[in-house]
């Protein structure tokens, strides 16, 4: 019976621990999830000027990608779905039922997409802020005059949700998918970038396209930032890495058909088949820009 009795509290020691372990992990995970950030309020004019609402629909459908996660339409979708993580919702952007286009200001989208803050001061999750954060004023105007002219689109998704692990990830600080944490507000940002076939627009493009968010500032690969854990690591761009020996002409074709030289087929995971949409001169000047990165080992920046 006294045996009894030990393993008894045992077993009543080791619940209220995990109980215990339980609630910090919920309460620590939800701090972070409300956490408020302060953010500037970026100044943009937005036109409906027809070229202005051209460009940003380039910008949101080959470089910046904006439809990847959020949908041709723009009437959002699953971005993330993992049963021990979570799942994270990409909203609706249109003017439509229960789309932000109708809730938010010119000033608030502006916000949003470069800092990462909503309007009641808590983190987007995931959206890459961190590329966006590099567009010039003309261009973050610029999409979000596209984000206005599209038609609306009624929707009825479900909430984003952390599931355990991503909770306790959230609560040890290894899941960095609150953007707001990461960016520095006070950054200066161009009034507008010249177009061209340089390495200078390459960078920007490269910048503002996420190739350096995934592929990491010095274009040496790795895990990418707040991905599922099942995604491959971003390959080393570098001279010395994967195109080591490629041609401008191998690059651009690589991008517009997703076939590499030696006949891979690039992942799904990489936005290729929105890439390939950019113009000639677009993928030229990034070309410039990966080719002028200094050769690095895989993942070391």
């Amino acid at each position: 019976m006294k045996v009894l009795k030990i393993i008894g509290s045992i077993l009543i020691a080791l619940v209220v621990l995990a109980f215990a372990a339980g609630l910090f992990v919920y309460l620590r995970s939800e701090a972070v999830l409300n956490q408020r950030y302060a953010a500037p309020t970026p100044q943009i004019r937005v036109s409906s000027d027809e070229q202005v609402v051209a460009r940003g629909k380039h910008l949101a459908t080959a470089v910046s990608v904006c439809v990847e996660c959020h949908g041709q339409n723009l009437g959002g979708g699953v971005s993330i779905d993992d049963p021990a993580l979570g799942r994270i919702i990409a909203p609706n952007l249109t003017s439509g039922k229960n789309g932000l286009g109708a809730q938010l200001s010119d000033a608030d989208f502006a916000r949003a997409i470069r800092f990462g803050v909503l309007p009641d001061g808590r983190s987007v999750r995931v959206m890459p802020s961190q590329d966006y954060q590099h567009l010039s004023d003309a261009d973050l105007g610029a999409l979000i005059a596209y984000i206005r002219s599209v038609p609306p689109v009624d929707s009825d998704l479900p909430l984003s949700e952390m599931r355990p692990l991503g909770r306790a990830l959230l609560a040890a600080g290894k899941l960095p998918i609150m953007i707001a944490s990461e960016l520095d507000m006070g950054r200066d940002h161009p009034q507008s970038m010249e177009p061209g076939v340089t390495v200078e627009y390459g960078r920007y493009l490269g910048n503002s396209a996420g190739c350096t968010g995934c592929h990491g500032p010095g274009l040496s690969g790795g895990p990418i930032p707040a991905a599922p854990p099942d995604w491959p690591p971003a390959l080393n761009l570098t001279p010395s890495g994967e195109l080591a020996g490629w041609s401008e002409a191998n690059f651009i074709q690589a991008l517009r058909t997703g076939i590499t030289p030696d006949g891979r087929q690039l992942s799904d995971h990489m936005p290729w088949k929105a890439y390939r949409n950019m113009t000639d001169d677009e993928l030229k000047a990034i070309w410039l820009f990966v080719k002028s990165a200094p050769a690095r080992e895989a993942y070391t920046h």
